[in-house]
């Protein structure tokens, strides 16, 4: 079969390119039709992301229909939307996917608050919706719904995994900087309670909460060293991370601290810094080139021949998601919204990451995170001292969870 590729302008988002990746469908008599999944992410919000995400999908969606499509030949297509990293433009596009192109099932989104207006409308209109980046703990838990599941570990969970190597640290006085949205508001909020309860003799005595995309990392990093601090907590990433980097360690912030930072080590946001990366730093992130597992070595080199470029993250995260979307139709035998929804509740696959799982209870998936410290070679930034934590062993307990979670969205 031959991969279309439509790219069509968004008349009501400005400055948007929306993507429609499509199958042809076979010519002729005894043509099937497609499954059409409806995607919808940042694109033109963060696309040193979503752009690699976008590539991981478009290899599984190949590997899927190569391998002769679903549900006896039915190829997947893909039709998918920029969102501006606007919720109302989410919510928007998600209806016109819904409505128009009559797609089983939504994918995707990168901000929190888009993902939780995204998940929201799945609520409402009872369709399967697949979040495969967005890490507020609210999307699985005090605003979770039958029909929203989390591909990506939570802020509670990469939380908790760096708060075992903060816990070991000397640092007793901390602050925290974090974007001030859903996001970063939850991850500081958990890595606090998640620390003082590990280290009783911690305190925090200072918090920056930046606008997301419009850091003034000057001032911020003053107020920071203004409290006179042992370590920091770092949540911002992006263009933000790279101009807290600089100013923080050109006016002294970093020397002679320990910073803990979430998702620093990602290719996406470390690469950029080139040997401005601040090695030492505590993160989770991605070392690709340095995993060795079949599964990734498999995803690696197929990535690779079909893109002539190293997978990030995202690309995992893409690719992931709708090798899990595949799995569900799969097992579910059929496109029927609440059969999906019934197979994605405890559905588990295999990833470049090796086994995932998605909890019945809760809807969130068992994908881990790697935890390590920045270095710097050859001039590039890189992971050092890395491990895996597998995203179940982070998870909180069913007593936890039900607590937290709706009683009505609990299976």
């Amino acid at each position: 079969m031959t991969k279309l590729f439509r790219y069509l302008a968004c008349a009501s988002l400005v400055g948007c390119l929306a993507l429609t990746a499509a199958t042809a469908r076979a010519a002729g008599p005894g043509a099937v039709d497609p499954i059409k999944v409806g995607e919808i992410n940042s694109y033109t919000g963060l696309p040193a992301f979503t752009l690699p995400y976008r590539q991981g999908w478009e290899l599984a969606v190949a590997e899927i229909n190569a391998a002769g499509g679903l549900l006896g030949g039915r190829p997947l297509e893909v039709v998918s939307r920029d969102d501006g990293g606007r919720p109302d433009d989410a919510v928007r596009v998600a209806g016109e996917l819904v409505a128009s192109e009559r797609v089983a099932l939504l994918a995707g989104t990168y901000f929190s608050h888009v993902g939780l207006a995204v998940a929201d409308f799945a609520r409402h209109n009872r369709i399967p919706f697949l979040a495969a980046e967005p890490l507020s703990d609210a999307l699985t838990w005090s605003q979770g719904n039958r029909y929203t599941f989390r591909l990506r570990p939570s802020t509670y969970m990469q939380a908790a995994m760096l708060v075992e190597q903060a816990a070991a640290l000397p640092a007793k006085r901390w602050v925290t900087v974090a974007p001030n949205y859903e996001y970063g508001q939850s991850a500081v909020a958990w890595f606090k309670r998640l620390l003082t309860e590990k280290r009783p003799d911690v305190t925090f005595v200072g918090e920056q909460w930046p606008a997301l995309g419009r850091i003034e990392a000057g001032t911020t990093v003053q107020a920071l060293a203004v409290a006179e601090p042992d370590a920091v907590f770092n949540v911002t990433f992006g263009a933000d991370l790279a101009k807290l980097v600089r100013e923080g360690t050109q006016r002294g912030l970093f020397a002679g601290r320990s910073v803990v930072s979430l998702l620093t080590g990602e290719p996406e946001y470390l690469e950029p810094l080139k040997d401005e990366a601040p090695a030492g730093w505590i993160v989770t992130g991605y070392p690709g080139a340095q995993l060795t597992t079949p599964e990734h070595q498999a995803f690696r080199e197929a990535y690779r021949a079909r893109f002539h470029e190293e997978p990030r993250l995202g690309s995992v995260v893409g690719y992931t998601t709708f090798k899990a979307i595949a799995a569900a139709i799969t097992k579910a035998g059929s496109t029927e919204s609440e059969a999906v929804v019934d197979a994605l509740a405890g559905l588990t696959l295999t990833s470049p990451f090796g086994p995932v799982s998605f909890r019945a209870l809760d809807h969130q998936a068992t994908m881990g995170a790697f935890v390590g410290r920045v270095a710097v070679t050859d001039g590039h930034g890189t992971m050092a001292d890395w491990h895996y934590a597998d995203g179940a062993a982070y998870l909180p307990t069913d007593e936890q969870v039900r607590t937290l979670r709706p009683a009505a969205a609990q299976h």
